[in-house]
């Protein structure tokens, strides 16, 4: 079995060196596949339960008026998950490691701790969404369904013993799962197109309720933790030799980060368009749980939409809670170089979603206000990639320009200024 596992990684990385150094007899989109993976592991995030419970409710409220957030929020995935992959190439160390190393042990713990609280945010969602999966699909109670998601998460976390292709190809067929379930969705719901199309480019809000879905969208896309992540999943997978391939890797990089966001992007836009075109067309804005929307559509569609739906969020909750798991190894490691086993991890983290159940909180708003927390915990994974990137010392010839950084620099900013306002008007109570 070891060999196996061995040869399979070394086939990965011998096609790629073949490319690289311009040996290789592939040809076309062939040459591409060796470089393909990580950005798909990482994409998972994008499209967690979380994007569920906050596009759903954005286009039942609000119908498709907050489709161009989505649209900015991706654009804005694209980038950082680009910047992320290519510190790990330029760097061999990924971003947490990064932060150890440069800034002073206070800040450090202060970043850990943060890390820590924004990852279990993360994984509350998720593990809530693949449990709501099972819960609608198998009509088990919630807790029963909790204990089953952690052990089917268990077994697929256990791939990444037989390397980082198996654990890459589970994640990719699971996106591609959800991607699937929301061309049918989509198909099935016949949205207004026009209407989709001016909303995708023309930013508005209505009211506080908005911004607060505004901010939950964004935290669920881009994702603090995929940040850490995506630098870990590029830092020792193809070693360049100099800086040519380092910047051929890259290049190849950008292709796996624009095709993989791309999908996560199309499919948070479906999500949000089927509540818009489903809920919000019929006057039924009051759909405020992933539960309702499940019954809701079996009336309106017919009994295959809710299934499809019910699969995509299993599908989704499942493999955005492994990625999850892995994400924190990564915090862990990078900032204090400790490690636990991964599955006493995976125990602690199902902890908080253990407490939503046995409560009897409501999942979906607990899904919402977890992504806001997410958006919260942005610019500590965003600013110090920001400045990393932009560091020569660091990045040798794949330092940012002046461009990259001054753009990358302005969206932080903004993420920072929305934070701040919404905490504002929650504050004022208007």
């Amino acid at each position: 079995m070891a060999r196996k596992v061995g040869s399979g990684r070394l086939d990965t990385v011998t096609a790629a060196v073949e490319v690289l150094e311009g040996r290789s007899t592939r040809r076309g989109p062939a040459r591409i596949l060796p470089f393909l993976g990580p950005a798909f592991v990482a994409s998972v995030a994008y499209i967690d339960p979380g994007n569920f419970a906050t596009n759903i409710q954005g286009g039942a409220e609000f119908g498709y008026l907050l489709l161009w957030v989505i649209l900015a929020s991706n654009l804005t995935a694209m980038l950082v998950q680009a910047l992320s992959a290519k510190l790990g190439i330029a760097t061999g160390r990924n971003l947490a490691e990064l932060c150890r190393d440069q800034f002073s042990r206070p800040v450090v713990w202060a970043m850990w701790v943060i890390s820590e609280l924004v990852a279990m945010a993360t994984d509350l969602a998720e593990f809530l969404g693949a449990a709501l999966g099972f819960y609608l699909l198998l009509r088990i109670p919630l807790m029963p369904a909790a204990l089953l998601t952690g052990i089917v998460t268990l077994a697929i976390l256990a791939l990444e013993r037989r390397g980082f292709r198996a654990i890459e190809a589970v994640i990719t067929a699971f996106v591609g799962v959800v991607a699937l379930c929301y061309v049918i969705e989509t198909v099935l719901d016949r949205p207004d197109w026009l209407s989709v199309a001016r909303h995708a480019v023309v930013p508005g809000f209505a009211g506080t309720e908005s911004v607060l879905l505004a901010a939950g969208i964004l935290g669920a896309t881009v994702m603090p933790h995929a940040v850490f992540l995506h630098s870990a999943l590029t830092q020792r997978r193809i070693v360049p030799r100099d800086g040519a391939q380092a910047r051929r890797i890259f290049r190849f990089e950008v292709i796996d980060v624009v095709i993989a966001m791309g999908l996560a992007g199309l499919v948070n836009g479906a999500m949000l368009i089927m509540a818009a075109s489903t809920f919000y067309a019929r006057g039924l804005t009051e759909i405020a749980s992933i539960e309702e929307a499940y019954r809701t559509l079996t009336p309106l569609l017919g009994r295959a939409s809710s299934v499809v739906f019910a699969i995509s969020l299993l599908a989704s909750g499942l493999s955005s809670s492994t990625v999850g798991t892995m994400a924190g190894q990564v915090i862990m490691q990078g900032f204090l170089h400790r490690q636990i086993p991964i599955w006493l991890r995976r125990v602690v983290t199902m902890a908080p979603a253990i407490v939503v159940i046995a409560m009897g909180l409501d999942p979906t708003r607990t899904l919402v206000i977890s992504q806001v927390i997410l958006s919260f915990g942005l610019p500590f994974a965003l600013v110090p990639l920001v400045l990393f990137t932009s560091r020569r010392d660091l990045m040798g010839g794949l330092v940012n320009g002046t461009g990259t950084t001054v753009l990358t620099g302005a969206l932080v900013a903004l993420i920072i200024a929305l934070n701040l306002f919404l905490l504002y008007r929650i504050a004022a109570g208007g």
